[in-house]
């Protein structure tokens, strides 16, 4: 079993953070996640939005990781659970793979919160837990994914900046047509 976490702040106020969060994928900068289905979507009587999605993933596994893993598979599945709290102004997402696990198991865990020191700003704890199971070599392949783990992470900052980017700049063309319509 190898554990991984990390921390990031982004420079946007949480609310900010969880519109871009919510429509995350599909972006240019992660493309192996080619499909977000919504399974289910719900308000609680605490005004908390509950989500369940599944994940359409394509990696290009390297061949030794394929040989070792016995299988050619690259499409694989990531349900995913979130809540977001706005009274809380919290948002935590679960996710695990549900394609390979009697082979290899990746349960992620995601935390949005305001930043304790300046609510213009939203800090990230990322962590996930990767087992290799039955296979040899299963220390390092957990190794290598979690390498793998962290730079999806920076890329999923990055495409996090990217998104909202992209809703700032439909933000000021609502504002533009709001505009004109009222001339």
């Amino acid at each position: 079993m190898k554990i991984w976490s990390s921390e990031h702040v982004f420079s946007h106020p949480w609310e900010t953070v969880i519109n871009a969060a919510m429509r995350k994928y599909p972006n240019p900068m992660n493309p192996s996640v080619v499909g977000v289905d919504v399974l289910n979507r719900s308000l609680d009587g605490q005004g908390r939005l509950h989500s369940h999605r599944l994940l359409s993933t394509e990696w290009g596994l390297p061949s030794l990781v394929r040989a070792i893993l016995g299988t050619n598979k690259t499409i694989t599945y990531i349900e995913e659970h979130s809540v977001v709290d706005p009274v809380e102004r919290k948002m935590e997402l679960s996710s695990a793979n549900v394609t390979l696990t009697n082979l290899v198991s990746v349960d992620e865990r995601l935390i949005y919160q305001p930043h304790p020191e300046n609510s213009e700003q939203t800090v990230l704890i990322q962590e996930a837990i990767i087992k290799v199971k039955g296979v040899s070599l299963s220390s390092y392949l957990e190794g290598l994914m979690a390498n793998t783990i962290s730079a999806n992470a920076r890329k999923g900052n990055k495409s996090m900046e990217w998104m909202i980017g992209t809703l700032n700049s439909e933000l000021v063309e609502l504002v533009i047509s709001a505009q004109e319509t009222m001339k």
